[in-house]
């Protein structure tokens, strides 16, 4: 359906990826995978037609529709979320509308022998072809079922989209994309400002609705829920697994085996033929064997292990004073904005080295009861902090609170205590700022530079008490990977907000779900109340369609 043929991408002498070549089919489900940096975000867009490669090209026949959703993008202000919603039907439109004013101008038009009215004659029955063969959709319904499915309520329907974040615009560029029912959706890291229903959502849309899917994400359980097929960037060139993402990790580690086995039995003989050379040049009945060995040592092409990070450093919070028996206790707590109500009579206690999840749709209370714990808004009822409790706090905003003037390694150093100042590179490293990386100003750092900063920040804090608002936005696989093993080990108090259902698996033993107006505890592992509100999540979907 969609080939690329030979593209490479070559910037200031450096060469991002060459020679690059695949077929999208129309039922695959394709990750795309590779470190940051890699070029996984470029090729995305060149598919997309928004960039142009070095060398290649992207066939695909004309019919074909491809839509793309960006990491960042900005939607109008200037109409409601169902107006902006309803543009997926454009094109659509602006051909009804077309269609009727060319039947108007033939209505008033006498010349009915001239060249003009012909023209006019075959763009319509052209563009009522095309028109008339597109399935009668009730488009208000479809809007309306898939605005829903992605966690909006009938009164946002018709609120301007200047009163939403950025995390409900993508849902509204995301709608229209579904609207379109392309033949290739792309999708980079769609999964970043989404809670958990609407995750579990798109799934369903994606494995059982869409045609051809290309997706960049960390969301390890979102890739391996919807992928059939991997395909990895990495050192300027791609491989090809007809496995999902858990699959492809296990072939992978079996290809950098061989290649390592095969790097080996290189460098041996490299070094064989490097001192018969040594040893016998400048003897004369040796000097055709010498020369057909040096010929061979230059045209050998050299073996390349693809990279990976082998190092062994692990993370763990520096010690802290033990807190009292319980961090949080909070009774008939209510928090309100005018008339909206937040949530009513919530109460909750949360015990010294208890580990918990919030979970709920966007908007349902989760930041304002952190909020709240914190003491940083006014509310009715009672919530008290423990004795002794010393809480680390990463917002969702935690990357705008850095200071600019600090380089990145000043940003870690000048809170690293005892001998982990000596690992303070290794762990910067560990989190992708390396080489001259480190000496950057806070101030140029990329939105995803400073988060990733912000994390390595806190993990080296002395607390015993950790709040954690969508940690992993934007963490790569590896580094969410680091965190939890961090997390897993803390053996202080865990309040965990995030929609990222692998990085919270085998976190959390006690869920607080809000919805409703409501704080509803559920003794139960995030595991079992996913699985149980999965079923009745579709359920829900169903009663949809």
């Amino acid at each position: 359906m969609i080939s690329v043929d030979n593209i490479a991408v070559e910037f200031s002498g450096h060469t991002l990826f060459k020679d690059v070549n695949f077929v999208i089919n129309p039922e695959d489900k394709i990750a795309l995978m590779g470190k940051n940096g890699a070029g996984k975000s470029t090729m995305m867009k060149i598919i997309a037609g928004l960039q142009a490669p070095t060398r290649g090209k992207v066939q695909y026949p004309k019919e074909v529709v491809i839509a793309y959703l960006p990491q960042h993008l900005l939607t109008e202000d200037n109409c409601t979320v169902f107006d902006e919603t309803a543009k997926a039907f454009s094109k659509f439109f602006e051909m009804r509308d077309e269609m009727a004013r060319l039947n108007k101008e033939l209505e008033t038009r006498t010349d009915y022998e001239s060249d003009e009215y012909m023209k006019i004659i075959d763009k319509v029955t052209d563009l009522g072809e095309i028109f008339y063969s597109i399935e009668d959709t009730n488009y208000d319904a479809e809007i309306e079922k898939t605005l829903l499915g992605l966690g909006f309520k009938r009164d946002d329907f018709h609120r301007p989209t200047s009163e939403f974040s950025g995390g409900w615009r993508m849902r509204i560029e995301l709608a229209k994309i579904l609207l379109q029912k392309p033949d290739l959706i792309l999708l980079d890291e769609p999964t970043n400002h989404i809670d958990i229903e609407s995750v579990i959502w798109l799934e369903d849309f994606l494995v059982n609705k869409a045609k051809a899917v290309l997706v960049i994400s960390h969301d390890k359980a979102f890739i391996d829920n919807i992928t059939n097929r991997t395909i990895e960037v990495t050192m300027g060139r791609i491989y090809d697994y007809k496995a999902n993402y858990s699959h492809y990790l296990e072939l992978r580690k079996e290809r950098r085996e061989h290649q390592l086995k095969a790097f080996k039995e290189q460098e041996k003989k490299i070094e064989e033929s490097k001192r018969f050379i040594e040893r016998f040049k400048g003897t004369y009945s040796k000097t055709n064997q010498v020369n057909s060995v040096e010929r061979m040592l230059e045209k050998m092409e050299i073996i390349e292990v693809d990279e990976v990070d082998n190092s062994a450093l692990r993370l763990k919070f520096p010690p802290c004073r033990r807190s009292g028996d319980y961090p949080v206790i909070a009774k008939d707590l209510s928090k309100s904005y005018g008339d909206h109500v937040v949530f009513k009579d919530a109460n909750m206690t949360i015990e010294r080295g208890e580990k918990v999840s919030f979970v709920g749709r966007n908007g349902e209370g989760k930041s304002t009861m952190i909020k709240a714990i914190m003491d940083e808004i006014e509310f009715e009822g009672e919530c008290k902090q423990g004795h002794n409790v010393e809480i680390g706090y990463f917002a969702q905003n935690q990357a705008s609170l850095l200071d600019p003037k600090l380089t990145v390694f000043q940003t870690v150093d000048e809170i690293a205590k005892g001998d982990i100042r000596t690992q303070v590179k290794n762990i910067l490293g560990r989190f992708m700022f390396k080489g001259d990386d480190i000496d950057k100003k806070v101030s140029v750092l990329s939105g995803g530079e400073k988060t990733r900063l912000a994390m390595v920040k806190l993990l080296l804090e002395p607390v015993n008490f950790l709040i954690l608002d969508e940690p992993t936005n934007h963490l790569d696989i590896r580094s969410k990977d680091i965190l939890k093993e961090a997390l897993l080990e803390f053996d202080g108090t865990l309040i965990l907000v995030s929609h990222d259902r692998d990085f919270l698996q085998g976190l959390s033993k006690k869920v607080f779900e809000f919805k409703d107006k409501r704080v509803i505890e559920h003794f139960e592992t995030i595991d079992d109340f996913l699985a149980r509100n999965r079923i009745e999540n579709l359920k829900e979907i169903d009663l949809m369609k």
